[in-house]
């Protein structure tokens, strides 16, 4: 069984239990989606995506 959930859902779901969990404030997750957002425009994204990318392919099992 296969289960396909948008990455959106997944990392509210990771944010949600923080904030209920860890005691994490909610203006400390929303600086921190801002600063993702930020980061998105920068000369840095590709540097990220491709790192996300290997270091899932890796978790995966599936890098070449």
């Amino acid at each position: 069984m296969t289960v396909s959930l948008p990455l959106v859902v997944v990392l509210g779901l990771i944010a949600w239990g923080v904030v209920k969990f860890l005691g994490v404030r909610i203006w400390i997750v929303v600086v921190i989606a801002l600063f993702g957002f930020y980061l998105a425009g920068t000369f840095l994204a590709p540097a990220i995506d491709s790192g996300t990318r290997s270091g899932v392919e890796i978790v995966n099992g599936t890098h070449h």
